[in-house]
């Protein structure tokens, strides 16, 4: 008959070298990844701007088609959503509307809208994270076609 070890000198297990050395490593590893993982939720809200303000614009081109005029900066974006009360008033506004419903950019701000526009026919952007004009990096303005 073998004698039987007792549980508590048992070889088995990881030795407090080995957890620190796997401790370090995930360290390090979180390190390296966090940045790149943190700075993408600001990529993605910049990209769906971008697109939004894509759609937007095809919006007001087809309500221009319809009506041979944009909407006034007054009107704004809200009558591509529902039927203007302000005049001009549009004869051939589509009754289900432009849009599904009223735009507001990634970072809950209205897009800006004016017709006439201070750089062409209309300006159309969203005023970025900080919901300013103007800005740098994420509080950057985010223009439709030029700029």
């Amino acid at each position: 008959m073998r004698a039987r070890k007792h549980p508590a000198l048992d070889d088995s297990g990881f030795t407090l070298i080995e957890i620190m050395v796997v401790v370090i490593i995930i360290g390090v590893l979180a390190a390296l990844v966090a940045p790149k993982i943190m700075g993408r939720p600001d990529e993605a809200r910049k990209i769906a701007a971008t697109q939004d303000l894509g759609t937007i614009a095809q919006a007001l081109k087809m309500y221009k088609l319809d009506n041979y005029r944009y909407p006034t900066t007054e009107q704004g974006l809200k009558a591509l959503v529902e039927r203007p009360t302000v005049s001009p008033i549009p004869k051939n506004w589509k009754k289900e509307g432009y849009l599904e419903f009223y735009p507001t950019d990634p970072w809950g701000n209205e897009y800006v809208y004016l017709h006439p526009g201070k750089n062409g026919e209309m300006d159309l952007y969203s005023r970025g994270a900080d919901g300013q004009d103007g800005g740098e990096e994420m509080d950057a303005d985010i223009w439709q076609g030029k700029k």
